[in-house]
């Protein structure tokens, strides 16, 4: 690196030898001088730090304006997680790339220009829209859905609803805060005419040792899919883990901390602690940490056309009153509750074959996921005293799951893909049944069963930035007769997207 007090000798040599020279012999006022060689001094330090930190935000890996997620070496460690349809997916990158958020700038730190168009937008927030409708088929009672054996997770569970459906749209603004923070909002707007606030962080960029925060509210990075936008899915519902372990997906109300390490392989490590508030928590209206997460992810190149990256994740969280609805040995509806520990493992493995990168006309894909849950704690039975009265008891289960896909691009612009769900109901013990005090049809929903489900799609990209789906699905989520699912799905995206994580 060149020396700086040479650099400084040279640019004052340069910009002043005369004019001090000519000052000097006009008897100029020497604190005058001392004034101006403070302020060149002061400028030339601010511009250094300014460079230094431009170099730092382009060797930081940072939103592109396109494409998707790839079989790249994961050495480039994209952990953007916003989407759109991606150039890999589509088999070609020809539609131009939409703007992306303004990369870690140097406006704050470095003197304002008066009338530069990029210090005026430097900050402007990179605004994105994803547009999404499906229309269901179903042979079965969506109102009636249940995964039998599994304490339901909330309004995520089931496959939507007949007919014509909005589907959820999303409004995401993503931008710099200055050259350590960066800050994204996204928005969820429901077919119901709600908005709910989907995710809304903070975070930092290019800390030392490859130390990275978050806070704000996120979707958490445990297993594969769960910090993956629903938009970005390879089919259009989530997988039955998911939705029997999360109600759809984990998001945290908390911090987050992260760590790459320098190394020529991936290697994550990272840990989350939050507010607990979604299920399997709930809200406890309790100081402190109420859940905490940790995780840890590893992978590398295989060949030229080959990425791989596996992971293991560990999930802790509480409920208090946590109620869900149900149907007693009476036949009346009852509203029953759990409170106590959830504890869950998760192992994920991804495999990305994509031979010729990007534009490669065939890229395939292999996903699959492992969870195991144990709960231990108290079940109440009939909260509001309809039926037979409040009773509690002791209450513990131990479930398990997993799901296993394949996406196949067999030409461009069109991808074929299958998926297959398992759940196992596993070992359920309830102290108001084991005592004799109610019966096991006094808790239908929890009644052991191993449910399943057969998906197939197809989807045709017409560019980057537009999808359409036809999926089919065979669920035998209860004993009952399987429900067959037929969705055509939309999904269009509007404005500046960055691209996926691996």
């Amino acid at each position: 690196m060149i020396c700086r007090r040479t650099v400084v000798a040279t640019v004052l040599a340069a910009a002043f030898g005369t004019p001090i020279a000519a000052h000097a012999d006009g008897s100029q006022d020497i604190a005058q001088l001392r004034e101006e060689l403070r302020q060149v001094k002061q400028d030339y330090e601010t511009r250094i730090r300014a460079l230094e930190k431009r170099i730092e935000a382009v060797a930081a890996p940072q939103p592109t304006g396109g494409g998707g997620e790839s079989a790249v070496p994961l050495s480039a460690n994209r952990q953007d997680d916003t989407w759109m349809p991606d150039a890999d997916s589509a088999g070609y990158v020809s539609a131009p790339s939409a703007p992306s958020a303004p990369a870690v700038s140097v406006a704050a730190s470095a003197p304002a220009v008066s009338g530069s168009a990029s210090t005026a937008s430097a900050f402007n927030p990179a605004v994105s829209v994803i547009l999404g409708g499906t229309f269901a088929n179903l042979s079965r009672d969506p109102d009636k859905y249940r995964i039998q054996g599994f304490v339901p997770g909330g309004e995520e569970v089931g496959p939507g609803k007949r007919s014509f459906n909005l589907g959820e749209s999303e409004l995401m603004l993503s931008a710099s805060i200055d050259p350590t923070f960066s800050g994204q909002l996204t928005a969820s707007l429901a077919s119901d005419n709600s908005v709910s606030v989907e995710e809304a962080f903070m975070q930092t960029h290019g800390l030392e040792d490859g130390v990275n925060l978050k806070a704000g509210r996120f979707l958490s990075s445990v297993g594969y899919l769960n910090n993956i936008h629903s938009h970005a899915w390879d089919f259009v519902d989530a997988p039955l883990v998911y939705q029997a372990f999360f109600g759809g997906q984990y998001s945290q109300d908390g911090v987050q901390a992260r760590w790459l390490a320098p190394a020529d392989r991936f290697v994550e490590l990272g840990a989350e602690a939050g507010n607990g508030g979604s299920f399997p928590g709930n809200g406890r209206n309790k100081n402190g940490v109420n859940s905490v997460a940790v995780f840890g992810h590893v992978g590398d190149d295989i060949g030229e056309g080959g990425s791989w990256r596996a992971g293991l994740s560990y999930l802790r969280t509480s409920a208090s009153g946590r109620a869900y609805d149900d149907t007693d040995s009476t036949g009346a509806d009852v509203v029953n509750a759990f409170s106590g520990h959830s504890s869950i493992w998760i192992a994920d493995a991804v495999y990305k074959w994509s031979p010729g990168g990007n534009a490669t006309r065939t890229n395939l894909k292999l996903q699959a996921e492992y969870f195991r849950r144990r709960e231990n704690g108290t079940l109440t039975y009939d909260t509001t005293g309809q039926s037979l009265g409040t009773l509690s008891g002791a209450y513990t289960s131990a479930q398990s799951g997993w799901y296993a896909q394949g996406v196949y691009q067999f030409m461009p612009r069109w991808r074929v893909g299958m998926r297959y769900d398992k759940l196992y109901g596993g070992t359920t013990d309830i102290g108001l049944v084991d005592s004799g005090t109610l019966s096991a049809s006094d808790f239908s929903s929890l009644t052991s069963y191993n449910p399943s489900k057969t998906t197939l799609m197809l989807d045709f990209s017409p560019s980057e930035f537009s999808r359409i789906r036809l999926q089919i699905a065979r669920d035998k989520s209860s004993p009952d007769e399987a429900d067959r699912q037929i969705y055509l799905q939309y999904i269009m995206s509007l404005g500046a997207h960055g691209a996926h994580s691996f």
